[in-house]
């Protein structure tokens, strides 16, 4: 775990991505955010010898895919909260034969990873997680080069991703609690508003600021929408469980295919911006 210099920051995420429950159900939701990979690389366009920070490095699928592009002379960080995650991708590395990478537990929010000045900063869906975005990314600007750019994905708003089903589960659970004084919602949605992603980014340092939205309709087994896990973390009992259940059974059948395969329509966003 995060060391105590981090009481206050992203506690709420801390504990999440910390659940050994939750984390261990992640990396079969990469069949879903990975659809996401392409553009973002795109983006970014990692070259040969260059050294990259990823942002809410996960599983690890995307930081090693970026660590390919820049191999054999580049570098490559991935930063995580999460012990497990991050425990998950370096095995996962040692096991596809990637060797320039390495994966930290950090939060990129207050921490300073070691590696940099990195050529680029980049992040699949990790970003949307800081409860001081500002302060994020401005930390985040402090760890590449004069001239150097940043590219990273995150969801468009909610009612554009009929998949999601935290909309449908979060009247079987209290509602968050309004975030402390100069704190931000976290979570999928939370930088869904270009125009204020475009604000958080030029306060913090960056500049030339662009958007590409994207809208894909992806096939994927159903583990990467849901399963049991899912309620089983809600802390339901009884009725409440069968309840929550039968609405999330609801919710998900109009994307089953009968095959074991949902098909599913995203809307997500890809920022770029330079330092």
């Amino acid at each position: 775990m995060l060391s105590s210099r981090h009481d206050g920051v992203n506690e709420a995420e801390r504990r999440r991505w910390n659940d050994e429950q939750w984390t261990e159900t992640w990396p079969r939701r990469e069949e879903l955010t990975n659809a996401a990979t392409a553009p973002l690389l795109d983006a970014l366009l990692p070259q040969d010898g260059e050294r990259i920070l990823d942002v809410g490095s996960g599983a690890g699928a995307t930081t090693l895919e970026v660590a390919r592009r820049t191999a054999p002379s580049g570098l490559v960080v991935g930063a995580d909260v999460s012990v497990q995650l991050t425990a998950f991708a370096s095995r996962r590395a040692a096991d596809e034969h990637v060797a320039n990478v390495r994966f930290l537990v950090a939060d990129v929010q207050v921490d300073r990873v070691e590696g940099g000045l990195f050529d680029a900063a980049m992040s699949q869906f990790g970003v949307m997680f800081f409860d001081e975005p500002t302060v994020a990314f401005a930390n985040l600007a402090s760890h590449v080069r004069p001239g150097g750019r940043l590219a990273f994905s995150c969801w468009q708003h909610m009612a554009d991703n009929p998949w999601f089903t935290g909309a449908v589960l979060a009247r079987f659970v209290a509602p968050a609690p309004e975030p402390a004084p100069g704190k931000s919602r976290t979570g999928p949605f939370s930088l869904a508003d270009p125009e204020r992603v475009s604000a958080l980014l030029e306060s913090a340092g960056w500049s030339q600021v662009e958007r590409t939205p994207y809208e894909l309709t992806v096939t994927v087994p159903g583990r990467a929408i849901v399963d049991d896990h899912e309620l089983d973390g809600l802390g339901l009992s009884g009725a409440d469980l069968d309840e929550a259940g039968d609405a999330l059974r609801r919710h998900v059948a109009r994307f089953d295919q009968g095959n074991g395969s949902f098909t599913v329509p995203l809307a997500f966003q890809v920022f770029t911006a330079r330092v």
